[in-house]
């Protein structure tokens, strides 16, 4: 087999963060992504929501990676976030054949689900 050294390849960091962002959805336990205000109108305006919550820093054969996340109520968060780090990293580096040098993960909140408790009281008369 025979090299092309005709060019270069540069992947672009909206690449990698929708990639990671896709990954990071597959991982249980993490309920959302998390924008922050600033970030989540910007994402919204822009259409850019497959990105929310993921930073990258991509390089010639080197990319970081950042994400902030809300996990699910219950859930061992430090379990999560490994999991998260592995297949962000597995993905990534699987797709572009870029090194992942770091996956940071900030969880920046529990996602509390009501689990039908709401609908119910809303229903219930206060008083008689």
């Amino acid at each position: 087999m025979t090299e092309y050294t005709g060019g270069t390849i540069r992947i672009a960091d909206d690449v990698v963060a929708v990639i990671a962002g896709l990954a990071a959805s597959k991982v249980k336990g993490v309920a959302s992504m998390s924008g922050g205000i600033t970030e989540g109108f910007a994402k919204r305006v822009s259409g850019k929501n497959m990105t929310l919550g993921v930073n990258v820093e991509v390089g010639q054969v080197e990319a970081a990676i950042d994400l902030r996340v809300i996990v699910e109520y219950g859930v061992r968060i430090h379990d999560v976030c490994r999991a998260l780090q592995n297949e962000v990293k597995e993905t990534v580096e699987g797709m572009t054949g870029l090194k992942v040098v770091e996956v940071n993960v900030k969880v920046e909140g529990v996602d509390i689900k009501d689990k039908g408790n709401a609908k119910k009281e809303d229903n219930e008369q206060r008083v008689r």
